[in-house]
């Protein structure tokens, strides 16, 4: 790993960490759930579609529009609804850690629908690992009321959405430019919320840092974010570029924690540590010590036989 990669990839982590936190300014700041999701994904759009459209990746998107539709409404439409009103209810740091649950997913809705995804040893005991996580952050930080328990499941519920499309992905988009099909949802997706934001427009003008997060969230979370993911999957692979997935939680808690004046707690920190290890471990199969070996006898075949202008989307390469 070359320090350009690392810095694109710490810079990839730090602008999905700060994405809960613009959502909970932008809320703050009286922008409402259904304008917040639509106007980030049109600035995300409007950053991620030339791209996708140099790529060329639109044909083999139409070729596969029920299958785009699907995607769109397990990775962006859905997620980001359930993470935007969940928001109103919990805290910035703890949504960023439980939406890192989905890999426990792919675990769980891979014994019924995809066998080869299935976990065993060290990935079984992730799994576990991770589920106990959850019970913490649900049993110390987020015991307060019925609509602070709510707002936790929808966030859990974003996570398991976001599982759902990765089995999406496997099925239908081998073999797709990965920047096409990032535009592709989010195109999708600005047209679904739209009406919804239609009817919910800010009935004044919100305040500079309500808009300066929702131009953040935008451009930085979802369009820069996704582009600067996407061209280290093509530049390292998509192995260590999934690492990035790992450490956004950590960013969410230090924006929460140290700008928003978030409470940190001993069930956040559990929380965070146990959601990540089991995620991790659900996701390899292995130890991290025992991973290097496969991450870079996977990946560096990948670099030397595919042009990175051309770096193809398989089943790990879409983010949460």
């Amino acid at each position: 790993m070359t320090p350009r990669a690392w810095l694109s990839l710490s810079f990839t982590a730090a602008l999905w960490g700060a994405s809960y936190m613009f959502i909970k300014v932008a809320l703050d700041g009286g922008l409402s759930e259904g304008f917040i999701i639509c106007a980030r994904t049109i600035l995300g759009a409007a950053v991620l579609a030339p791209l996708a459209i140099r790529s060329g990746a639109v044909p083999m998107i139409m070729a596969r529009r029920g299958w785009a539709l699907a995607l769109a409404a397990a990775q962006v439409i859905v997620p980001f609804g359930l993470i935007t009103f969940g928001e109103n209810h919990v805290p910035s740091a703890l949504a960023g850690i439980l939406v890192a649950t989905a890999p426990l997913f792919v675990a769980l809705l891979a014994v019924k629908f995809d066998p080869a995804e299935r976990s065993h040893g060290w990935g079984l005991f992730g799994v576990v690992l991770g589920m106990v996580g959850v019970v913490l952050l649900f049993g110390v930080d987020l015991s307060g009321d019925a609509e602070t328990l709510l707002g936790g499941l929808m966030v859990v519920g974003a996570g398991a959405c976001y599982a759902v499309a990765v089995l999406i992905v496997k099925r239908g988009f081998t073999g797709v430019p990965p920047v096409g099909v990032a535009a592709s949802n989010l195109v999708i997706s600005a047209v679904a919320w739209l009406p919804v934001a239609v009817l919910s427009l800010p009935t004044h003008s919100p305040g500079a840092n309500a808009i300066l997060s929702m131009l953040a969230l935008g451009a930085g979370g979802t369009g820069l974010a996704f582009l600067f993911f996407y061209t280290s999957i093509a530049e390292v692979g998509p192995a260590r570029a999934s690492v990035v997935a790992y450490v956004a939680p950590a960013f969410a808690v230090i924006y929460g924690v140290v700008l928003l004046g978030e409470e940190l707690t001993f069930g956040t920190i559990g929380g965070l540590v146990l959601i990540l290890a089991g995620s991790w471990l659900a996701a390899s199969g292995r130890l991290p010590g025992r991973a290097e070996a496969e991450v870079l006898s996977r990946s560096e075949p990948s670099r030397l036989t595919e042009p990175a202008p051309e770096a193809r989307l398989t089943e790990a390469d879409l983010p949460v």
